[in-house]
């Protein structure tokens, strides 16, 4: 079985073939940060920390295509928006609303929270059954709504 890094590098390889540069130039910047946060650990990445890796570069590309957009530059805008639909293709799918909630409130269940004060014991138990499947923001707003009744 291929790691997701093989994978980004083997379609990296096909994107040179195909001489898709655009293509190519993103994929190796997902690679390298990739590669970068390995050597930073010193040994390889598994899949899930590589998807980690891969959602931290989704959230800076999302980011920079507001801050684009809101400075008037729409073509650096769908540049960045691009580029992190390329992303899309290795990330795992994301959770719907309605599974979202689901897992949400079986984790109050589990903890029996009850109350706003009790949102880091929810978010505790909930993000490793999320494991890269939505945005902490969603989580964050989800339980949030939980908590609240």
């Amino acid at each position: 079985m291929t790691t997701l890094l093989e994978r980004l590098q083997a379609d990296t390889k096909d994107a040179m073939k195909a001489r898709d540069s655009e293509r190519v130039q993103t994929l190796r910047l997902f690679v390298n940060a990739v590669q970068n946060e390995a050597k930073t650990k010193q040994r390889d990445l598994e899949d899930a920390e590589t998807v980690t890796v891969l959602q931290r570069e989704k959230k800076k590309r999302v980011e920079a295509a507001e801050a684009f957009e809101a400075a008037g530059h729409a073509d650096r805008a769908g540049a960045e928006r691009d580029q992190a639909k390329l992303l899309d293709e290795y990330l795992p799918a994301q959770l719907s609303d309605v599974e979202l909630d689901a897992l949400v409130a079986e984790a109050v269940a589990e903890t029996g929270a009850e109350g706003a004060s009790a949102m880091g014991a929810v978010m505790k138990a909930v993000m490793p059954k999320i494991a890269g499947r939505a945005d902490g923001k969603l989580v964050s707003a989800a339980v949030n709504r939980a908590l609240r009744g």
